[in-house]
């Protein structure tokens, strides 16, 4: 995980040849509050929304125990990739992750993903598909990427692999529609 961390950590920002530093091509979204300050126009939606409020994801203050990730996001692309190390209580079948477990992690990563691409997005339809299973405590990839936007919806892919690539544990399609500010806000 830590080589993988710091193969995009290290593109997060650039050197030229002059010695200057400079916005690489990738930007390390934050995993523990609310992303969707990242998000056009989402900075005053943060602030009106519970903004010490804490992502379900990170609810378990015990380290190593739950959801451990991190995100960084490749605007140019249009990809988004997470790091994630599935704790014990994630456990479903004996020694491997729970399957809404891996769910809930495809669904917070196309969806900040989405949230990053288009403003404030929820999810519409999530439609994943279970390979093989993750063991407890390894550490997997999940590589997210716009497939299309039509008007208000944000369709996008995810594939769950091994770190290296070479076993694929999960894809899922997903569709995202944007919501204005007052559809969030129930006003």
């Amino acid at each position: 995980m830590q080589r993988l961390y710091e193969h995009y950590s290290s593109q997060c920002k650039v050197e030229t040849e002059m010695g200057e530093k400079h916005q690489g091509p990738w930007r390390k979204l934050p995993s523990y509050n609310r992303s969707l300050k990242f998000a056009t126009g989402g900075v005053h939606l943060s602030k009106m929304i519970q903004s010490e409020a804490r992502l379900f994801t990170r609810n378990i203050k015990e380290q190593g125990a739950a959801f451990e990730y991190v995100m960084f996001v490749n605007k140019e692309e249009q990809t988004c990739v997470c790091l994630l190390q599935a704790g014990h209580l994630l456990e479903g079948p004996p020694g491997h992750v729970h399957g809404g477990a891996i769910a809930t992690m495809i669904d917070t990563v196309t969806g900040t993903h989405a949230t990053y691409i288009s403003g404030p997005v929820m999810t519409a339809n999530l439609n994943i598909d279970y390979r093989s299973p993750i063991p407890l405590g390894s550490t997997v990839l999940l590589h997210c990427s716009l497939d299309k936007k039509e008007g208000r919806k944000t369709f996008v892919s995810c594939q769950v692999t091994s770190t290296d690539g070479s076993k694929l544990h999960t894809e899922a399609k997903g569709l995202f529609l944007s919501v204005n500010v007052s559809h969030l806000l129930g006003v």
